[in-house]
């Protein structure tokens, strides 16, 4: 055999070699663009997700828990719950406030880290989930939200609910900031207080209302 019929011979070989080469390539190929496909996949998964997120879930507020005696310090601010009690009526300068429910009183004291600041009106959440908004019918004159919570100096004051007894089983106490004009910042610091009242707590609370509370400080 010459070298010719050598060369030609083995042609076919090298051929064959680079048909097997462009075949791995393909299947290399097919594999990336399914890894693609599968990431596109999972991105859209998560951007639907984050789609289906609702705006508490997105920039709810930052909840600080504590209990009654406690001084819990939520960065910006620093409250402590020191006391709580009941009334039948409220005196609240030359008027009288009655209710069919229960007035719940609520003693705290605050102050800020950087700078002033007044306390917005708390909430009272009950075990249930549902919750109540400090009563209107006291002046907020009269209350801590009138007063400046300053940097390391303490204030005090009250706070005071219309509630059904009912409502005070389980029930927690939150103190925020007060609510701003325009866009809300998310993540806005808020300090919950747990009242420690079981059904039997909660009865004798509400057995040892005063007859009559007055907001005027002594």
């Amino acid at each position: 055999m010459t070298a010719t019929e050598q060369r030609s011979a083995a042609a076919p070989a090298r051929r064959t070699r680079r048909a097997g080469q462009s075949g791995r390539r393909r299947g290399d190929g097919s594999k990336l663009l399914g890894l693609a496909a599968g990431l596109i996949l999972i991105a859209g998964a998560v951007g639907m997700q984050t789609l289906a997120l609702n705006e508490g879930d997105m920039g709810g507020p930052l909840t600080y828990s504590g209990a009654k005696g406690e001084t819990v310090d939520a960065g910006r601010f620093t409250t402590r719950l020191d006391s709580f009690l009941t009334a039948k009526s409220i005196q609240s300068g030359s008027e009288t406030l009655r209710t069919d429910n229960v007035f719940l009183i609520v003693n705290a004291s605050a102050k800020t880290s950087l700078k002033p600041y007044h306390l917005g009106q708390p909430l009272l959440k009950t075990s249930d989930g549902k919750t109540f908004d400090a009563t209107d019918r006291v002046d907020g004159s009269m209350t801590l939200a009138a007063k400046w919570a300053q940097p390391d100096i303490w204030v005090s004051g009250r706070f005071v609910f219309e509630v059904p007894a009912s409502a005070l089983p389980g029930a927690a106490v939150r103190f925020r900031l007060p609510p701003t004009a325009g866009l809300q910042e998310p993540y806005q610091p808020e300090i919950e207080f747990d009242l420690g009242l079981d059904e039997e707590g909660a009865r004798k609370l509400t057995a040892s209302a005063q007859d009559v509370y007055s907001t005027v400080e002594k």
